[in-house]
């Protein structure tokens, strides 16, 4: 006799709705291997419901960099919220599962503890392990997760000594990698000539980061043009809602620049990529393609950063934070003008010796990130935790 159950997985942004688009299928498998009838209810994005989850709210825009921009989205976000736990209260889940995230995650999911006395799991838990918000986030973390899932040692290492009941399952990248394209593959699919000069621009995933790294890209891109006969460079579609935003953008200017839909055929095909901080980096890393990377917030939010919250890091980058050092150039705030990103871009296409130390620096890096098998074993843990709790 198969046995019923109900999910609801809360993520945000476009980086949430990923990683949740690519546990979903490992859950439903490790479900139907046990003879489990799974539904699925989902905070998330289109492609968490093209994966197979019921969507009660689409978080794929909400997303924001910096205190700052996070204002306007508290009130939208509690709505949603409350329309969230309504539905839910209509239809129980049996767990909860939450994806990143934190400021939003965090209050949602101690609201539906309270309301439902399930269990939570959080999966790609809050960088405190790099940078600490303080306010006793990690304690909170802690004490609302009966089990949380890590993706990079260090993050299982802090959240453990912090009396976390925690395992690490690895990268959920390292599985995804069969379905990157070649070099190869890549320049066809773009009609590149194999010697073709290309360097990928990937500013955003969040709205703001249009506004703030888009522009500073393309002055780059216009400084990169001077030196480097017949380059190209070429632009991923990280929403469907950001086609206009860009066209207009690429349109003006005056660049040998053309948009794409899909990421990893824009990385796989570059000589250089130029990419704002966040899973780029690690994807890129993993393409071995060298990159820059450059991060901004605005003003207010960067004082609110180092006075107000004490950010400190020694890195942002999450391949030089898995590796401890340095393996890509990180360009921060001030320091991301565009003669610095072109002159570093430069430097690794005309440079083979820095290139040759950064892909070397780049199987440190995918060592430590675990071995496939990453969303099964994510599967198995949570599914675990969902049978652990129905034993009476």
């Amino acid at each position: 006799m198969s046995c019923s159950y109900r999910l609801f997985i809360s993520t945000g942004e476009v980086s949430g709705d990923l990683q949740g688009s690519l546990l979903i299928p490992a859950l439903l498998t490790e479900a139907q291997a046990r003879g489990y009838d799974l539904e699925i209810l989902a905070l998330g994005g289109p492609k968490m419901a093209a994966a197979g989850a019921h969507l009660l709210g689409d978080t794929s825009k909400i997303g924001a960099i910096g205190p700052v921009n996070a204002l306007p989205l508290i009130w939208p976000t509690l709505k949603l919220h409350r329309q969230v736990i309504r539905q839910l209260e209509r239809t129980p889940p049996d767990l909860t599962l939450l994806i990143d995230y934190i400021g939003s995650n965090l209050r949602l999911g101690k609201r539906l503890k309270q309301i439902f006395h399930m269990p939570v799991v959080y999966y790609i838990a809050p960088p405190e392990w790099v940078w600490s918000q303080g306010l006793g986030v990690t304690q909170q973390v802690v004490e609302l997760s009966d089990q949380m899932l890590a993706i990079f040692p260090q993050e299982a290492t802090y959240y453990e000594e912090e009396g976390a009941n925690i395992c690490w399952v690895g990268h959920p990248l390292l599985d995804r990698l069969s379905r990157f394209p070649t070099r190869a593959q890549a320049r066809q699919r773009l009609e590149l000539d194999s010697q073709q000069p290309m360097i990928a621009l990937v500013p955003a995933s969040r709205q703001q980061e249009l506004a703030y790294l888009l522009p500073v890209m393309l002055k780059a891109a216009h400084r990169i043009a001077d030196q480097v006969p017949n380059v190209q460079f070429w632009v991923p579609l990280a929403l469907p809602s950001y086609r206009s935003v860009l066209t207009q953008a690429l349109q003006t200017a005056g660049l040998p620049v053309s948009l794409f839909p899909d990421s990893h055929t824009v990385m796989a095909a570059a000589d250089v990529v130029i990419t704002k901080s966040g899973t780029a980096n690690l994807e890129t890393a993993l393409l071995n393609v060298p990159q820059v990377v450059i991060y901004r917030v605005g003003a207010i939010s960067a004082w609110l950063y180092q006075y107000c919250f004490n950010f400190q890091t020694d890195y942002i980058s999450p391949v030089n934070i898995v590796a401890g050092q340095a393996v890509v150039p990180e360009l921060l705030q001030q320091e991301a003008t565009p003669d610095q990103i072109a002159a570093l871009a430069c430097q690794l296409l005309r440079d083979e010796g820095v290139r040759h130390e950064m892909m070397a620096g780049y199987q440190a890096v995918r060592s430590r990130l675990g071995e496939p098998g990453v969303l099964q074993r994510a599967a198995q843990a949570i599914l675990g935790v969902l049978a652990a709790s129905k034993v009476f």
